[in-house]
């Protein structure tokens, strides 16, 4: 499915959506198959790492990109299933502070993204043509199942990107 336009997804999400070079939300999952499977296994050792008081570990932060692909998907699926009712949204620094990650294991963080991923393509590759087009509302805002499939692919790159700038 190519990609959404403007208008069928909250604004905030744009600058996930853009990160996306791919034009179809599968290639754009699919693209991201080397960093799920070796990007992240390669900072293993600073997996404890935070680049200032106060900021997420990177172990916070990878469990933070697997919380929010769960989420992002469960939205996915409830919009191509037509629900009506609103989604409700998530406060993710409260997420992260529930989550445990610092006294788990690098590659147990490695192998849940992959495994969430796994199972996030398998729904998406299910979806039919019309199912894509289908919207539904989270946190009180309109979105299209294909803007959640972009949104998801974006935000594993936005993170990559914090990474980068922030942790490197």
């Amino acid at each position: 499915m190519p990609k959404p336009i403007e208008g069928t997804f909250p604004p905030y999400f744009a600058r996930y959506i853009d990160l996306v070079k791919e034009t179809d939300v599968i290639a754009g999952i699919d693209a991201q198959d080397d960093l799920i499977q070796n990007y992240f296994v390669s900072l293993k050792d600073k997996g404890d790492y935070a680049y200032a008081p106060g900021k997420w570990t990177l172990k916070e932060m990878l469990q933070h990109m697997i919380d929010t692909e769960r989420i992002f998907s469960f939205r996915a699926l409830c919009f191509a299933r037509k629900e009506i009712q609103n989604i409700p949204g998530f406060e993710e620094d409260d997420y992260a502070a529930n989550s445990h990650a610092v006294g788990r294991s690098w590659e147990s963080l490695c192998d849940e993204l992959k495994a969430v991923r796994q199972s996030t393509r398998f729904l998406f590759e299910s979806l039919s043509a019309e199912d894509w087009d289908h919207s539904g509302s989270a946190n009180g805002r309109p979105t299209t199942v294909v803007a959640v499939g972009f949104m998801t692919a974006g935000h594993i790159y936005h993170h990559v990107n914090v990474i980068k700038e922030r942790y490197m």
